[in-house]
């Protein structure tokens, strides 16, 4: 029974929190600078990796495909398999798995030192709120910039795909890209934004969350930044299940 009323008052903490960063979003100050500086450590810090890992998640799908094609005699729908691939499903997961494992951990592990420090008792003693001073801001830098990573990475996969292709399948690009571009419509472009904005909310809201509730100074901040990741992966999963299913019904 104690494991299950602490899993409940731990759900009940993380939602008043993602209720209170919701609700500073409408109430003054606003820091501004807190957020772009935020912007800039989860967007441009995690380019170089969104890159690498969309366009290799790309060349893969194209070589795994091919095989299975091949038997039906349709190696030119290679693109059409790839874009589908990528947009719905591989982009946006693998996109906020990656955000998640460098930027939820940092966020963790930055919030978790203020707190065995006592910068945050300091920050309330001067009648500053933690929470909307360090939460919000990286909530709305994770929500706004998860979804541009995830863009990148479908980007970048499907010129992965159209190497391989290209100079292992020998297929032709217009056709590629054509059957890539055609298989496309309004409903999975949807579906490959929604999910990076409530994945990014979860990111930035879990790290925040395992950052603040660090105890047992430096021991406690390693604890802290490796439950960050691990709830943050465990939630995107199961919120990716969900969220597809409840596209797939509107769709349907």
């Amino acid at each position: 029974m104690g494991f299950i009323y602490r899993t409940l008052f731990e759900v009940q903490e993380f939602t008043l929190l993602c209720v209170q960063s919701i609700l500073n979003l409408f109430r003054r100050p606003r820091y501004f600078q807190d957020t772009l500086i935020q912007m800039d450590i989860v967007g441009v810090g995690s380019i170089v990796i969104i890159i690498l890992t969309g366009f290799f998640t790309g060349g893969v799908l194209a070589l795994q495909s091919a095989n299975s094609l091949k038997a039906f005699g349709a190696v030119n729908l290679t693109g059409q398999l790839v874009a589908l691939s990528l947009i719905r499903e591989l982009g946006p997961v693998l996109s906020a798995l990656m955000v998640a494992g460098r930027v939820g951990s940092g966020i963790a592990s930055q919030l978790g030192s203020m707190v065995v420090t006592e910068q945050i008792d300091a920050m309330r003693a001067l009648g500053t709120d933690p929470t909307k001073k360090l939460v919000t801001p990286r909530m709305i830098a994770c929500t706004t910039t998860v979804p541009l990573l995830t863009v990148i990475a479908d980007t970048f996969g499907l010129v992965g795909g159209w190497i391989v292709s290209f100079y292992k399948l020998n297929l032709n690009t217009s056709l590629y890209w054509s059957t890539a571009l055609r298989a496309l419509d309004y409903n999975d472009a949807l579906e490959g934004l929604v999910k990076p904005i409530v994945f990014g909310f979860i990111i930035g809201m879990v790290g925040c969350y395992c950052g603040l509730r660090t105890k047992g100074g430096t021991r406690g901040v390693g604890q802290s930044t490796t439950a960050a990741v691990v709830v943050a992966d465990i939630l995107i999963i199961v919120a990716d299940f969900f969220l597809t299913k409840i596209i797939q019904d509107i769709r349907y």
